[in-house]
């Protein structure tokens, strides 16, 4: 039985708290948080944890085997720097780090302390997006040429993070995934509308650039009338919507697509054919990905399987941001991306 500790009773930290503790080999023994009605109320759902304001009394525990960190990604660095250094394994939201610097140092020190460190990239982890990648793989859409991403609400707003670290690391992890190879080049602009004094863009739109000229284009903003969650995937044989905002049918296949003649002699002959065929929605698992994901760590410290979400993933991220932003700070300009460890 893995004995697990959560710092962080938000948002976030509640749905963590309650699919690890309700996997068979796994028990979530003490929860901490600084805001102490917050920490009562999550509290009262699990009565046999021990509840803290002060994190150091999980770090320090010798019965804990796992942390997890669900707090301001401001922290993530050195609470989850105080995890590994106390020997316990780490799970710790995305973003992983604020600087492709701290993200580094995480992975060193795991390496050295051998011990587990899990970024939670939830959607590779979702029935929708595998599905995606076994289509991709499998050549079911052809030769995939683009992907085109919208994520947008109207907020909620940060005040320690644009809406590029607050929203697209989401999409950057699942193109990375669905690609399977990480991008080379990224451009992006973006917009201070709402907090302008703050210097902070609540909209933003990113281009990657992927080996053997793929693209991907992601649309993140806080000021949108609608919640707009879609993924389209344009292949040469076909093409892919996923609506992750869809209740029932969130991935619909697309049977169409452009082809050329293959010989023409002159250029008055020269067409291009339209296919328009059927709409295929394929069958999704209807689990829980963060229950998956959860599973998926305890499983990992057992040593049953291979970590998929790794501090190496959660870097690759992290360099996409950082650099992101930069290229907005340049107006626009490209930015190469370089991952030596």
């Amino acid at each position: 039985m893995l004995k697990v500790g959560v710092i962080g009773c938000g948002y976030w930290g509640p749905n963590l708290i309650r699919n690890f503790n309700g996997l068979p080999d796994a028990e979530v023994t003490a929860i901490a948080d600084l805001d102490e009605k917050r920490l009562a109320h999550v509290g009262l759902l699990y009565p046999g944890a021990r509840k803290t304001t002060d994190h150091l009394t999980i770090v320090q525990d010798p019965t804990i085997d796992a942390v997890v960190v669900a707090t301001p990604m401001s922290t993530h660095y050195p609470l989850g720097r105080q995890v590994l250094e106390a020997g316990k394994h780490l799970f710790v939201e995305k973003p992983m780090a604020t600087t492709s610097d701290d993200c580094r140092a995480l992975i060193d020190l795991a390496r050295r302390r051998d011990r587990v460190l899990m970024v939670g990239h939830t959607f590779i982890y979702t029935p929708a997006v595998r599905k995606i990648k076994a289509l991709i793989d499998s050549g079911e859409l052809g030769d995939v040429y683009y992907v085109n991403v919208q994520r947008v609400n109207l907020g909620i707003f940060q005040k320690d993070a644009n809406v590029v670290w607050d929203l697209a690391p989401h999409d950057v992890s699942i193109v990375n995934y669905l690609f399977g190879a990480d991008p080379v080049r990224v451009s992006a602009t973006g917009r201070c509308y709402v907090q302008h004094d703050l210097g902070i863009e609540d909209v933003a739109f990113l281009t990657l650039e992927y080996p053997e000229g793929r693209l991907a284009h992601i649309h993140v903003s806080w000021l949108d009338p609608n919640k707009i969650r879609n993924t389209t995937v344009v292949g040469s044989r076909k093409m892919l919507v996923y609506d992750d905002v869809s209740p029932a049918e969130k991935i619909r296949v697309y049977d169409k697509g452009v082809d050329v003649q293959p010989h023409y002699d002159n250029f008055g002959e020269f067409q291009l054919l339209y296919r328009s065929g059927d709409v295929f929605i394929p069958r999704l698992d209807t689990v829980e990905p963060l229950r998956v994901e959860a599973q998926h760590f305890v499983d990992v410290v057992a040593g049953k399987t291979e970590l998929m979400t790794t501090g190496v993933h959660g870097l690759r991220v992290v360099q996409v941001l950082e650099q992101a932003c930069r290229s907005i700070k340049e107006d626009g300009r490209p930015q190469d991306l370089a991952y030596a460890l």
